[in-house]
């Protein structure tokens, strides 16, 4: 039986559960204690802090987890990367004072509040920088405010608190995202569970931002139908009681449906109809 383990709460364990669920996964009643036992798949949740998952899955206390790739990045943990779970995007940056006039050298002598000293530090090295790094463990955003340092380094989604604190974004350094992870050299019979699971998952995740479209076609435009529409193998087309028409059936990107929408109706496509995907198994 595999153990996961999974951010015991806040936005991860809401998206991670979520994806899980999708997947026909879910954890059995007594899900808040720090362990559970899933309902749909043999595997164990341990719910655990997010700094904690990566050092656990490299001791083999977890078989695998979900965290996101900064704290893989930061804890510098011995992990196998499975695959991104596109969700938890964010990204690390340095913001300053918004009066600040930043260049490329202001760091230098300057003191960075950070609860990333490892990535940070990666940063200066690269591009020859030479700051102080000041590691705290939570509320980084007022710390030029207090005193405490020049500038942070910190995680940055909306850029809302930054604002809140008078702060602004100079340099965008780190960009991650939810990952699965692995502990390395796991047997055989885990990594088989392992590969079971990530069917699952692809199959969701292959299937969001897509859309499948079905819609009434002369036949004598299907053709040029199919020069527009890319298809994961080619449309499928079904014959109608009315003889010079057919039903297409196609999934498009989200990001192209509209331009294909257009192109279609201009050669006669109607009653086109759009529907989300829940898989895609390929």
């Amino acid at each position: 039986m595999l153990k996961i383990a999974i951010q015991a709460k806040g936005r991860l364990n809401e998206e991670s559960m979520s994806l899980l669920a999708d997947a026909g996964i879910s954890a059995a009643s007594g899900s808040r204690k720090l362990i559970s036992k899933a309902k749909g798949f043999p595997m164990e949740i341990l719910y655990l802090r997010d700094d904690d998952i990566p050092q656990a899955v490299a001791m083999g206390v977890a078989d695998i987890g979900i965290v996101g790739l900064n704290e893989v990045s930061e804890k510098g943990e011995k992990v196998d990367e499975v695959m991104s779970l596109g969700f938890g995007a964010c990204r690390i940056s340095i913001a300053v004072p918004r009066e600040t006039e930043y260049s490329a050298t202001w760091l230098n002598g300057r003191r960075v509040a950070t609860s990333y000293p490892h990535i940070l530090a990666k940063y200066f090295a690269d591009n020859n920088i030479s700051a102080e790094i000041h590691e705290i463990a939570g509320s980084v955003e007022i710390a030029p405010t207090v005193g405490m340092a020049d500038a942070i380094f910190d995680i940055v989604s909306s850029g809302g608190t930054l604002i809140q604190n008078g702060l602004r974004e100079v340099e965008q350094v780190f960009f991650s995202e939810a990952v699965l992870i692995a502990t390395p050299s796991l047997p055989e019979e885990k990594l088989a569970e392992i590969d079971k699971l990530k069917f699952r998952l692809r199959s969701i995740l292959d299937s969001r931002d897509m859309k499948y479209v079905l819609m009434n076609l002369p036949r004598t435009a299907v053709d040029e139908a199919v020069k527009i529409l890319p298809g994961m193998k080619s449309p499928t087309l079904l014959p109608l009681t009315q003889p010079d028409w057919c039903s297409l059936h196609v999934v498009i990107p989200e990001s192209e449906l509209w331009e294909k929408i257009e192109l279609l109706k201009n050669i006669g496509a109607e009653d086109i109809l759009i529907l989300n995907l829940e898989n895609i198994i390929r």
